[in-house]
């Protein structure tokens, strides 16, 4: 079980710790995402210590599907696989089901989908989720949801929610199973409930007051940021949140940009994921403290400045824009890789900033001014 403490508040923001049996999480975390087990851009897990991660997220489906959770189990789980001693959460197949809209059939058991390498039939269920998440031996397990569409019709949300927290408590029910096996790679993992209801805030505050009574290790919001707009997701959120357990973790899943972030924060999330700032780094898309850049812009060709003044990342110790430049402009993997390095290495940092600013409760000021300087 892990123990969250709520060190300091500022309106509804929290700054808090998690301790976890690998390790302590100070919170507010962006989780960097490595689906398959490995940040996508060549990063390895010497750089995502030197760039102050914290927690890495894998996911469940992906893994299932290739190398097989099984092989995982067997090589002792995925922290020792991949060589990361640090926090991992594990993400339920839930949002991969909905994002295989086309591919699957979703029933009381389960959802019946086919793989996207092979075209084989898959079936998966809160029982299912829970064991391939168990032989992962994450240190967080994700419930296994439906994620309706953002804009969905309010009766099929209410029925989808309803059949979420079914499978919830299944799997509440098989994770302790789990946890008990003699074989089980992680006896401590913890459960983290997902709480939907699309855009509708009185489902959603229902759910949330249903899941809160079930005692769970976290409560995640989840089915935001797939087509809604800024304003409505925040909107949920200010509905939303308060209805989820302040001695608990919240995580607002798959968000977002730094803005996101920032709001988040401010509406009581302490966890965030995003593909973003890996994603934008592939492209040559850079996040600065003055805005975003993109480094094939022509304007760069001659520029020997780092890609931000005063960023310690690596390749801003090192590298001029102009040189980033000529290596994506080359398709060489060093371009890509340095400019993921280096848009990790500002989310984390933000992060930091964060609880600095919450520790000395000028968190507001904060806001205010990094918001106003990443509009430049």
């Amino acid at each position: 079980m892990g123990k969250y403490t709520l060190l300091k508040k500022e309106g509804r923001a929290k700054r808090g710790r998690f301790e976890t049996v690998h390790g302590i999480i100070e919170t507010p975390v962006f989780m960097n995402v490595g689906t398959v087990a490995a940040i996508k851009g060549a990063v390895s897990t010497e750089d995502l210590k030197q760039i102050g991660t914290q927690v890495q997220l894998s996911n469940t489906y992906h893994l299932h599907v290739r190398p097989g959770d099984r092989l995982i189990h067997d090589f002792g789980g995925l922290h020792k696989f991949m060589v990361w001693d640090r926090p991992i959460l594990t993400d339920s197949g839930g949002f991969q089901v909905f994002s295989l809209a086309g591919l699957r059939k979703i029933k009381e058991e389960g959802v019946t989908f086919n793989s996207h390498i092979d075209g084989r039939k898959i079936f998966m269920g809160p029982e299912e989720s829970m064991q391939i998440q168990s032989n992962l031996g994450s240190t967080i397990a994700m419930a296994f949801d439906e994620c309706p569409p953002a804009l969905a019709e309010r009766k099929y949300v209410e029925d989808s929610v309803k059949r979420t927290t079914r499978w919830l408590e299944r799997c509440k029910k098989e994770m302790a199973r789990l946890n008990g096996l003699e074989d089980t790679v992680n006896p401590h993992q913890m459960l983290f409930g997902i709480n939907q209801g699309a855009i509708f805030p009185d489902i959603r505050i229902e759910h949330a007051k249903r899941i809160s009574e079930m005692e769970l290790d976290g409560y995640a919001v989840g089915g935001l940021a797939v087509g809604e707009s800024h304003e409505e997701m925040y909107h949920i959120l200010d509905e939303t949140v308060p209805y989820l357990p302040e001695d608990k973790p919240t995580y607002l899943m798959g968000v977002g940009t730094p803005a996101n972030i920032l709001e988040g924060v401010d509406r009581g999330v302490d966890f965030f994921d995003c593909v973003y700032p890996s994603r934008n780094g592939r492209h040559g898309h850079v996040y600065t403290n003055h805005g975003k850049l993109n480094l094939f812009n022509k304007k760069f060709e001659l520029d020997d400045a780092p890609i931000e003044e005063e960023c310690a990342c690596p390749a801003c110790r090192t590298y001029s824009r102009a040189y980033i430049r000529h290596l994506l402009k080359a398709k060489e993997m060093l371009g890509m890789r340095l400019c993921v390095l280096h848009n990790l290495y500002f989310y984390n940092h933000m992060m930091e900033e964060i609880r600095d600013a919450l520790d000395d409760g000028r968190f507001a000021e904060y806001k205010k001014a990094k918001l106003s300087s990443m509009e430049n």
